[in-house]
């Protein structure tokens, strides 16, 4: 059966370009949600006290900036954000998506606003999720898009007033930058001054697409906490879905993603 399937993933990779002229969104990351924000299992997690006072409260006019990394690389991708465990309409504005450089700042001149629906903000009513636009990455090179493998993003997302009860992912093993409340929009800093509190989990962000060949495999890893990385590596991105990640891309370049949905107590 195994090789059955390797040979099938072989066929579909061996498709001549020409037989590719299509196009689709292809999920490139994701964390499956859970909460409301404390309800989880986070690993090597921050006080987050600091960053977040008030659970019933939330994100209160303040910006995160989620480390991310895609298992498959595109000049185009979209977000999806989620409130489906909020209990109040969630707004977000300023959202941005860059090239990480490192800690919380953007390599410069990465950084690209984000918009939905051609708007610059966007009211997502409680059990509800959004897409944004289409967003280019000039960053991303033609053809060569595995250059940038093994290199993360990161996505900044203004909260507009209070958040509420927030829908998050405990346990990201990736550590995400938060500025204070109160601080305002900071989605346009490419440098790290403004986000002083870190987080070990992702916040509202829960899915981000490429745009890639139609056909292209997306192979979703579901499981519990083994697969949501219980003992990897803080930052190590070492968890199985990554190193099988790493295996394909090893094999087939960047034409293959592999999405982590695990999460920690799934049965």
């Amino acid at each position: 059966m195994r090789a059955f399937a390797g040979l099938l993933l072989a066929m579909t990779l061996a498709m001549p370009a020409a037989a590719q002229p299509a196009m689709r969104w292809a999920t490139s990351w994701a964390a499956s949600v859970q909460g409301p924000y404390p309800t989880g299992n986070p690993s090597a997690q921050p006080d987050q006290r600091f960053a977040f006072p008030d659970p019933a409260r939330g994100a209160r006019d303040q910006t995160l900036r989620l480390v991310l990394r895609p298992s498959l690389w595109g000049q185009r991708v979209r977000l999806r954000f989620s409130n489906a465990l909020g209990t109040q309409p969630l707004v977000l504005d300023g959202v941005h998506v860059g090239l990480q450089m490192g800690g919380a700042a953007i390599t410069p001149g990465t950084n690209q606003a984000v918009r939905f629906g051609g708007q610059p903000g966007v009211t997502i009513p409680p059990g509800e999720m959004a897409w944004s636009d289409a967003v280019a990455l000039p960053f991303v090179p033609d053809g060569e898009s595995g250059l940038l493998a093994g290199r993360k993003l990161a996505v900044s997302l203004h909260v507009v007033g209070e958040s509420g009860p927030m829908t998050w992912h405990a346990k990201s093993l990736q550590t995400s930058y938060v500025s204070p409340p109160g601080s305002g929009a900071h989605g346009e800093d490419e440098a790290e001054a403004a986000f002083p509190f870190s987080t070990a989990s992702w916040f509202f962000l829960d899915a981000l697409d490429v745009m890639a060949p139609a056909g292209t495999p997306v192979v979703v890893a579901f499981g519990d906490s083994i697969t949501d990385g219980t003992a990897s590596t803080m930052n190590g991105d070492d968890r199985w879905p990554d190193v099988l990640a790493r295996r394909l891309f090893a094999r087939y370049g960047n034409r293959v993603a592999v999405v982590n949905a695990g999460i920690g107590g799934n049965q």
